[in-house]
């Protein structure tokens, strides 16, 4: 009788396990002797037996099957299967007489009924160990998820803790990340061009590869840094520390969504393109150029239109500068009020404590809901959908509360940066009207103002507050905004902004 030693190891890496096939022939090898035993080949395969698909498994069957041996040496059944397809095809071949004889060193087989029934239960045995073993790893996992540690590979910016099982972050690398969620957020860069950043500032995975843009998309919509897990599609709570703010993050997903649109290639660059509707029809405002100036008019393509005018550039850029003049701000007066909101900051940062508190409660009550949450899901009373959505809602409402809480204890009161940047906006409008630089004109009106529509030649348009404030005193004043005039009295700029909402 001819027998095929088959050895096999339990992973693919080359570095594990390497000695325990030296093992086994070298057992198998001592064993034939002693039973005094013809070899004809001797097989050895580094490959998980858990799934079909073996190349030296099916190389021996194919060799049993043509004849050339009928029997097997093998250290114990679990090395030739540990999945049902396989333990199938060993015992097709004994009832074939194909296979007429098993050897084990440490199990015993006949080919009889009952030697069947045994090698049967031993594959049993080991199809069940590996299927449990997947079991204990899921269910570990998933412990570990909720436990708020990764159970993976850490993504860039951060490092696998090897003493702590934590994930720590990569001081090296974290401010780089940071970064690329800035540039991105601006709208100025593509995920290419990122891809080239990346390269130029040296940032490589955690394994040492470039990093592309696939990896560049994957990084920027990864909630992972801002404290938050996604793992099987539902968002976990993690222990990490975030590397950017939430806010942050949802710029860079609002920047991400807009993307990828086909944008109208124009030979002729005309500054208030895209701002204006038409009053009458709704209709977009187009330009053309007729004797070297440029004109707006409605494009007509909603139907019949009643603004059949025409309005030149320069009329258009005169209205414009017009508003801006009225929420405007000269820069020593922008200083004064400045000054004045420095002032009411130390006051502020004294007034935040019973919000910090309040935020606290928020807090307290939305780890109440998660809790309860749960409860109900255990219960069976809601669908993992429906469960996995509410909880990123909360989970979502959780980082946002803990944000908050952080910006009033470093910043005070939260109208006090918005009211910076407001009065920063109207010394810009100032800036604008002196460089006349139309494109930013554009944005500027933008930012501050939504349905801006053309109505006889007229531009309308509804300012936000507290710029439609700050223009209607303007207006009453018949003057441009100056610093005496908008603070009457004995009202203070950071007290009006507080009244409209910054």
């Amino acid at each position: 009788m001819k027998y095929i030693i088959y050895a096999r190891k339990s992973t693919e890496e080359d570095d594990r396990q390497i000695l325990s096939i030296e093992a086994q022939l070298v057992e198998l090898k001592e064993f034939a002797a002693k039973e005094k035993l013809e070899i004809i080949a001797s097989l050895c395969e580094a490959k998980t037996a858990k799934e079909p698909g073996r190349i030296k498994f099916a190389e021996m069957l194919s060799l049993i099957e043509k004849g050339k041996a009928d029997g097997i040496i093998s250290w114990h059944p679990d090395r030739l299967a540990r999945n049902s397809v396989d333990g199938g095809k060993i015992i097709h071949f004994v009832d074939r007489g194909l296979i007429k004889s098993l050897k084990f060193p440490t199990f015993w087989f006949e080919p009889t009924p009952q030697g069947l029934f045994m090698l049967n239960i031993a594959f049993g045995q080991s199809k069940y160990f590996v299927d449990n073993l997947r079991e204990n790893v899921k269910r570990g996992l998933r412990q570990k998820i909720r436990n708020g540690v990764w159970p993976g590979w850490a993504p860039v910016g951060y490092l696998n803790n090897p003493k702590t099982r934590m994930i720590d972050i990569d001081k090296e690398k974290s401010g780089k990340v940071k970064k690329l969620f800035e540039l991105y957020s601006t709208s100025k860069y593509t995920l290419k061009s990122l891809a080239n950043w990346c390269k130029e500032k040296g940032l490589r995975g955690n394994l040492g590869k470039e990093i592309v843009i696939s990896n560049v998309q994957k990084i920027l919509t990864n909630p992972f840094y801002i404290g938050l897990m996604k793992y099987r599609g539902e968002i976990f709570e993690g222990q990490h520390e975030p590397i950017i703010s939430k806010k942050l993050f949802d710029k860079c997903q609002e920047v991400m969504s807009k993307r990828g649109k086909v944008q109208e290639v124009r030979k002729h660059n005309f500054a208030f393109l895209g701002l204006l509707k038409c009053a009458s029809c709704g209709a977009s405002i187009t330009a053309e150029i007729q004797k070297g100036h440029n004109y707006y008019r409605c494009t007509k393509k909603k139907g019949l239109c009643q603004e059949k005018h025409y309005l030149r550039e320069e009329l258009l850029s005169e209205q414009v500068k017009s508003f801006l003049q009225k929420v405007s701000l000269s820069s020593q007066d922008t200083e004064k009020v400045l000054a004045a909101l420095e002032a009411e900051q130390e006051k502020a940062k004294q007034q935040t404590q019973s919000k910090v508190e309040s935020l606290k409660e928020q807090l307290k009550q939305v780890e109440i809901k998660l809790g309860k949450l749960l409860d109900i899901y255990l219960a069976d009373a809601l669908s993992t959908e429906e469960y996995s959505a509410k909880k990123q809602e909360l989970l979502s409402q959780k980082v946002r509360l803990h944000e908050k809480i952080t910006d009033f204890e470093q910043k005070g009161l939260s109208w006090l940066e918005p009211a910076r940047e407001f009065v920063l906006s109207l010394n810009q409008a100032t800036k604008l009207v002196k460089t006349e630089n139309k494109k930013e004109m554009t944005t500027f009106l933008k930012n501050i103002g939504s349905n801006h529509i053309l109505q006889n030649r007229q531009l309308i348009f509804l300012p936000k507050t507290p710029y439609n404030l700050v223009a209607e005193r303007s207006e009453a004043n018949q003057r441009n905004l100056t610093f005496p005039y908008w603070c009457r009295g004995r009202e203070l700029n950071s007290h009006l902004l507080k009244q409209t909402g910054f």
